[in-house]
């Protein structure tokens, strides 16, 4: 073998030979416009080297651009304005990206290097982005609180119980203010799987006590990292199942977690090991997103204005003399133009509210807006209130508007005829047997009660009867 053909190049080298930036030279590497290294990792030899179109390789590069640019990007494509519980991506973000292969390091500080603006658009067209920066991005202690949607003593706390441990640290330098301190990093995916693990906290108390005030967590009993153990029932509660389904998944499936201690009746089971499992088979999940409710509100003077409402609360009341509120996170800035809206003579008119778990409803006026409210880490929550005397099902169109027929409210009616169970209307319950709590606020829907159609269309002149209710079925569905 001559010489020749036994010289190779690293990028570098390869830059140099064909007179290109070594950028260029890594983003036509990475993005498969060369052939792959045929010498050794990162090695390529003469031949391949000089076999390539030296005006492609630097026409193929854009940019590069750094890492800042990069994080506020992606940061707009998990969308604008941010969904609660979800922190911005930073620069030290994309250089945990680049470390999982999702970008091509053009150059720059390992960590925190320029990448190809394209590249980055494309991972922010993905519809699992938020998943892949869960997966690869570890938070530290003020994004994990953002994370979790809880304040950062409440995050303190739930380290100091032993809830959640690190998985690394880095060192920053925050010069005047005290020089170079260790942060510790946690597992985003870990952060967000906290109230599913652990389902006997009331998380929503957690996310929205005041400021000021002592935290729901302070009375959690400690923990020891790596030795806490589940039962059966401990694990059917994760799951949002019964024992019974616990049970059949361990006979079924052979790689289901061997017992680390307890009885032949009451085996003990090595928490993460389960965790794994039940995230391997699918059988929990973890959240991604807030659930959202979208309202379409009607301007006094013509047209529309659309305002988004994330971790929703609805609560329909249970005769027409009463109210329904909604509640839910929002911004300063919608939360001023829904007070402006509702202080007309007749109230603000909803054209369309559609939420997890119910059929999009409509009110032709006197929604207001009762209460704001910002929680101790700092989110503002909102709650809207109406007439439930008021509230219909919104048309099919797209413009909304109130479809009176349809009215739904959560009563029992003389018209029921569910021998079951009592019922009326749109009913809200604690748990969906399909979706769990995903799309909470869950709600069933019963054909047999509330204030019937057929009882509307008598009382209107010249009513007659009014369309049937539909089957019973799962909103969700």
């Amino acid at each position: 073998m001559s010489r020749w053909q036994r010289e190779v190049f690293d990028e570098y080298g390869a830059a140099s030979r064909l007179k290109v930036p070594v950028a260029a030279w890594r983003w036509a590497a990475g993005s498969g416009l060369v052939p792959p290294a045929d010498a050794g990792p990162r090695l390529w030899s003469r031949a391949v080297v000089e076999g390539c179109d030296a005006e492609a390789v630097r026409a193929a590069l854009r940019g590069p651009v750094g890492a800042g640019w990069a994080a506020d990007r992606l940061t707009e494509a998990l969308g604008v304005p941010l969904p609660r519980c979800r922190p911005r991506v930073t620069a030290a973000a994309v250089g945990h990206l680049v470390r999982a292969g999702l970008l091509a390091h053009l150059g720059g500080d390992v960590e925190y290097p320029d990448v190809h603006p394209d590249q980055v658009a494309t991972l922010g067209r993905r519809r699992d982005l938020a998943a892949l920066l869960d997966r690869h991005v570890p938070l530290g202690p003020d994004q994990a609180a953002v994370r979790l949607g809880v304040r950062r003593r409440d995050f303190d706390i739930l380290v100091q119980r032993g809830y959640l441990s690190p998985v690394g640290s880095v060192d920053i330098d925050f010069k005047k203010q005290g020089g170079i301190t260790t942060v510790a990093l946690y597992s985003a995916q870990e952060v967000a799987l906290l109230p599913v693990v652990w389902p006997g906290v009331d998380w929503r108390a957690v996310r929205t006590v005041a400021a000021g005030r002592r935290s729901p967590l302070a009375g959690l009993d400690p923990v020891t990292p790596g030795e806490y153990r589940l039962l059966l029932a401990a694990v059917a509660r994760i799951a949002r199942v019964g024992r019974a389904a616990v049970v059949q998944w361990r006979r079924r499936h052979n790689d289901f977690p061997t017992p680390v201690g307890g009885s032949e009746a009451h085996p003990e089971f090595d928490r993460a090991a389960v965790l794994a499992w039940l995230l391997a088979h699918h059988k929990i999940e973890v959240p991604t997103r807030t659930p959202t409710a979208s309202l379409l509100m009607a301007r006094p003077g013509g047209g529309t204005r659309t305002f988004r409402l994330d971790d929703p609360i609805l609560t329909l009341a249970a005769d027409v003399e009463g109210e329904d509120r909604l509640s839910g996170w929002s911004t300063d800035e919608d939360a001023d133009a829904l007070t402006a809206l509702g202080t007309g003579e007749f109230g603000a008119t909803l054209r369309r509210l559609t939420a997890p778990g119910v059929e999009a409803l409509a009110v032709p006026g006197e929604v207001r807006l009762l209460d704001r409210h910002r929680a101790g880490g700092g989110g503002l929550r909102v709650t809207l209130a109406w007439p439930a005397g008021l509230r219909g099902t919104a048309s099919a169109t797209s413009a909304g508007g109130v479809v009176r027929h349809g009215v739904t409210y959560a009563a029992p009616g003389v018209a029921c005829v569910c021998a079951r169970q009592e019922c009326g209307g749109v009913v809200p319950v604690g748990w969906c047997a399909d979706h769990g709590d995903d799309a909470a606020p869950v709600m069933e829907w019963h054909p047999g009660g509330g204030l019937r159609c057929l009882d509307l269309a008598a009382g209107r002149p010249g009513g007659g009867a009014g369309p049937r209710w539909p089957r019973a079925h799962c909103p969700h569905d």
